[in-house]
């Protein structure tokens, strides 16, 4: 059984549900193996949790100006 496992920040439930079914369908469309065989689970993890440049997204998010 194939599994698709993505990690993001949080997420709407209607963004989650559109990543299942298109990374299901394109993944299904790619290996030729049906979509009802593939599992996808989304792991959201809090801004603060992540880090680019010794900086927490949290705090880029707070100091972007865009």
């Amino acid at each position: 059984m194939p599994y698709i496992s993505i990690e993001s920040g949080r997420l709407t439930a209607e963004q989650k549900k559109e990543l299942i079914e298109r990374l299901t369908a394109t993944a299904s469309e790619i290996t030729n193996i049906p979509e009802q065989f593939f599992t996808v689970a989304i792991k959201e993890l809090p801004d603060e949790n992540f880090g680019i440049g010794g900086k927490s997204i949290d705090e880029i998010k707070r100091n972007y100006n865009g």
